[in-house]
């Protein structure tokens, strides 16, 4: 089961009308899909609509709050409006109200199951995964309670999404400290799901690949930075030219960080791209960064539309002229510099964060070093990079005999 999530929309809200239920779809009639909302003041996040473009309310309302009144991410409300579309398509396509959906749940977790991915990506052509599916779950829960509190369905749903108990007929000896009435709420609908698996990293040799078809300083500048820094590529799409300190000392503009850095600030931008963490960071580079760069300004000079933008990337050949680079630009151009260099699969941005990190690991470079550089929240997010591999296990196994054959030694010579 596809959405078009990923698919790039520019609209206003005038583009859109309110329709206040998917509950009276006939069966084969109602399909839903996510789309892009820009505001009055030019902020946007992402909702769900039909094949009229009308508003789904109950979904529209659930959405704008995730987006403003919790202050997630726009990706993130693009990423929940492409779940959420995706279950009121299997609602209003088999004709089943809100309530029904949430009843008859574990039919819409048969069907992403057995359906093959539409949306591009990894698993383009394959049904989701445990993890994947968890996923949608998840939103689809979310989206019910905001539902129920908004009172837009019945509360009498929540039973059928989770298991609902308590500890009153629990022998004593094992009910918690404190006593009282206690009430736990797990999910009926859960996946069970393996072990993570290993990042897809892009390699070495496909990285210098892309490189070498690049036929712009700019395009080498930002596989540069990626490889190098780890960043997410709507960090790197954000970062406007006063986010770069490339000196050695940036006191001058009242900054203490020393050496050439850059920071990575969380702000909306028109070109929809933001940083995924609330809290900023800063992030070191190196000299093969601070080199592409100073290539990367010489060509943006021959730009004069570009002068006037204090966006890092920008278009230099295309309209709109100076404009910031968008996330469908830069799908594009990897995708053409991926055919350009003959390379077996495809290569996107996310996969040089994950060879930067992987890199760092088996160079040695502590965990939660790290997991500051990459900006992860949770040292377990970072984990994924320090498998238990069988050589890591021998050599922990090898380190144990060795302290073992010392402290022999050691007590026999205090034997003697």
């Amino acid at each position: 089961m596809g959405s078009t999530w990923d698919t790039p929309r520019l609209h206003t809200v005038t583009h859109v009308s309110e329709r206040p239920r998917v509950a009276e779809a006939s069966e084969g009639e109602h399909c839903c899909r996510s789309f892009r909302v820009v505001l009055p003041g030019g902020r946007a996040y992402w909702t769900v609509v039909d094949d009229d473009y009308a508003k789904v309310a109950v979904a529209d309302e659930f959405l704008f709050e995730l987006r403003f009144g919790r202050d997630r991410a726009e990706s993130t409300s693009r990423v929940y409006a492409g779940e959420l579309a995706a279950f009121l398509s299997w609602c209003g396509q088999g004709g089943r109200s809100l309530e029904d959906g949430a009843r008859h749940l574990s039919r819409f977790v048969l069907d992403l199951r057995t359906t093959p991915t539409a949306r591009p990506g990894a698993g383009q052509g394959r049904p989701p995964g445990p993890a994947r599916v968890n996923h949608v779950l998840a939103v689809v829960r979310e989206f019910y309670k905001h539902a129920v509190a908004m009172k837009a369905v019945d509360g009498d749903v929540l039973g059928a999404l989770y298991e609902v108990a308590d500890d009153r007929h629990l022998p004593t000896e094992l009910r918690p400290e404190g006593g009282g009435l206690r009430y736990r709420a797990r999910p009926r609908h859960r996946l069970r799901a393996g072990r993570s698996a290993r990042p897809e990293a892009a390699s070495q040799a496909e990285w210098e690949a892309l490189l070498e078809a690049a036929r712009s300083w700019r395009d080498r500048f930002l596989l540069v930075l990626l490889w190098f820094s780890g960043l997410r590529i709507g960090e790197a799409l954000g970062l406007r030219r006063s986010d770069l300190h490339f000196t050695g000392s940036s006191t001058s503009v009242g900054c203490q960080v020393a050496g050439p850095h850059l920071h990575v600030v969380r702000r909306e931008n028109p070109n929809g791209a933001s940083a995924k963490s609330r809290d900023g960071r800063t992030v070191p580079v190196g000299p093969w960064v601070l080199a592409y760069y100073d290539r990367y300004v010489e060509e943006r000079l021959g730009c004069p539309a570009a002068d006037g933008s204090d966006f890092v990337f920008v278009n230099l050949s295309h309209q709109p002229l100076g404009g910031p680079m968008t996330y469908s630009t830069v799908r594009q151009l990897f995708a053409r510099l991926a055919r350009r260099a003959s390379l077996t699969r495809p290569v996107r941005p996310h996969m040089l964060r994950h060879s930067m990190a992987e890199t760092m690991v088996e160079a040695g470079v502590p965990i939660d070093v790290v997991q500051a550089l990459l900006g992860h929240r949770s040292i377990t997010s970072t984990q994924i990079y320090a498998p238990a591999s069988q050589r890591r296990m021998r050599d922990a196994v090898a380190a144990v005999e060795s302290v073992s054959r010392q402290r022999r030694r050691e007590h026999r010579k205090e034997g003697q």
